[in-house]
């Protein structure tokens, strides 16, 4: 996917989460949910593919440069939907004079940061 196309999905998930909502369920428009899940797909047939390799006893450095394209790819979904939410949901929330939001993002990102 192109640098374009990204800033295209982004732009489509600046209404991605809305505080209205108590429930905190995120609301993507229909493109932003066809890439997220077209993306996440790719991961599951790329552990699938993981498992066969341990199945058939392949290299373990193969096995480790595919793990590592499947992290890289659960990465990008996450860049995604965290960039989403920073600009929807938490500047929502901050101009609203919630600024606790600010802590609730830092505790995710510090999860998405553990390895």
């Amino acid at each position: 996917m192109s640098l374009e196309e990204s800033n295209s999905l982004l732009e489509d998930n600046n209404a991605s989460c809305c505080f209205e909502h108590p429930e905190r369920s995120s609301h993507h428009s229909d493109k932003v949910k066809k890439n997220l899940i077209t993306r996440l797909n790719r991961v599951e047939g790329q552990i699938r593919g993981i498992k066969g390799m341990i199945e058939k006893d392949v290299y373990c450095d193969d096995i480790i440069t595919q793990l590592a394209a499947t992290q890289s790819a659960l990465n990008s979904v996450a860049k995604l939907l965290l960039e989403g939410h920073m600009k929807s949901c938490v500047l929502e929330r901050i101009q609203q004079g919630d600024t606790e939001v600010i802590d609730e993002v830092l505790v995710t990102i510090q999860k998405l940061m553990k390895k």
